[in-house]
């Protein structure tokens, strides 16, 4: 099964969570939004003026030469002036100051000169430069932002503009997180020949914390059917989503794959991509089971992929799909036809200045630094066997997928 393929399949089947809560603002960055947000009034709420300068009215300046004008009073932010602005007479106004009544134009102060209290004003200003209308950035009465939208700094400021302080957001999801294998050791144990550190749940819980989850980290399961199956149930129990890391290929130590059929069913468990083809997903129960490889980078790659979509869309988020840009490749690469392949590459520019992606130097599933020193993943498609370089192909940064 193709990953598209695989990924329509869990969408069709799972929805989001429709739990919500409130939030203070300073709380809601990464969270994601459960109702619309509706501008109750302007933003900004009067009109305003845009630089340092004078204002005036622009029927008081003359067509093709300079205009003198006396300089009849200030206005600065948070203090307006009081009275309109006198016929025939400029205002020294500040960023951010009311524009003061009967005045619709402002002119820079670097193009004014300034002498015995009056401000000489070239020719050539249009009417209304340098204000900002009320309602310029939101109109009251519209939908500023929809729900299923992850906040970042600019829409929690949006929020602020509105004078919010408090905001309605889908509750975070609570994920039950295992490795799996009795090779595997906590970082800070002995390590035994035959052993190695468990990087992968560490990997996972950066990953999926910064998603927003709440990460239960249950640790390490050993190679035991029964033990197995167990704690997967438990777990499934009081969580939104199971996570396991390794088990989930054909071998004999390999029990993840029969623990969930035991408890629920596998929509799949194979997938045609390169790394990342033992990925098992399904439910336990009613609850959403994802199993990942056991290799670091096949890890990344299938949760860059699958989980992290199917995690925004239990949260309610409205998930458009990352975004690939087209890219020249700097490198020759052969594979297998019906297979999609993931390279991991780094940007470079080329002397044209367009960019190049040049293949990290080696393409084993277990090497983590080529994900540490490498901007992304080239998308090398099923009907392709044969990329030279100079050919466009597409690339997923890793800004894109790993927040």
């Amino acid at each position: 099964m193709s990953a598209q393929t695989a990924l329509a399949l869990l969408k069709a089947k799972l929805g989001p969570l429709p739990e919500s809560e409130i939030v203070a603002l300073a709380d809601a960055p990464g969270r994601i939004l459960a109702e619309a947000l509706v501008a109750t009034r302007d933003v900004p709420p009067a009109d305003n003026v845009a630089v340092d300068g004078y204002a005036v009215r622009f029927a008081d300046l003359n067509d093709s030469a300079e205009t003198v004008l006396p300089i009849a009073g200030r206005a600065a932010a948070g203090h307006p002036l009081r009275d309109p602005a006198p016929a025939h007479s400029a205002i020294r106004v500040f960023t951010g100051a009311l524009l003061p009544a009967d005045t619709d134009t402002v002119l820079m102060q670097e193009d004014c000169k300034v002498a015995n209290g009056a401000v000489t004003i070239p020719a050539g200003i249009e009417r209304g430069a340098n204000c900002r209308d009320a309602g310029e950035d939101v109109k009251a009465g519209t939908t500023v932002l929809a729900p299923g939208r992850r906040l970042r700094a600019q829409e929690v400021g949006l929020a602020a503009s509105l004078g919010l302080t408090h905001i309605a957001v889908y509750r975070r999801l609570r994920v039950a997180l295992f490795s799996t294998g009795d090779e595997l050791r906590e970082p800070g144990a002995e390590l035994p020949p035959g052993a190695i550190f468990d990087a992968n749940r560490y990997t996972l819980q950066a990953l999926l914390q910064g998603l927003g989850c709440v990460v239960s980290d249950l640790g390490i399961l050993p190679d035991k059917a029964d033990t197995v199956r167990a704690a997967l149930t438990r777990a499934a129990e009081s969580h939104e989503l199971v996570m396991t890391s390794g088990g989930v290929s054909a071998g004999e130590e390999d029990h993840v794959k029969a623990a969930v059929e035991a408890g629920g069913k596998l929509h799949f468990w194979r997938l045609a991509i390169k790394p990342g083809r033992p990925v098992a997903m399904g439910q336990i129960g009613r609850v959403p089971f994802v199993g990942l490889p056991g290799n670091p980078v096949a890890v990344m790659v299938t949760f860059m992929l699958l989980a992290r979509p199917l995690l925004l869309l239990l949260a309610g988020a409205i998930d458009s799909g990352p975004r690939l840009f087209r890219v020249s490749a700097g490198f020759d690469y052969k594979k297998r036809l019906n297979r999609t392949e993931y390279v991991r590459a780094r940007l470079v520019r080329g002397a044209d200045g367009n960019w190049i992606a040049e293949k990290f130097a080696r393409d084993g599933a277990g090497i983590l630094t080529s994900m540490v020193e490498s901007d992304g993943l080239v998308e090398i498609g099923e009907t392709i066997t044969r990329l030279e370089p100079g050919m466009m192909v597409d690339f997923l940064p890793f800004s894109e997928v790993l927040s």
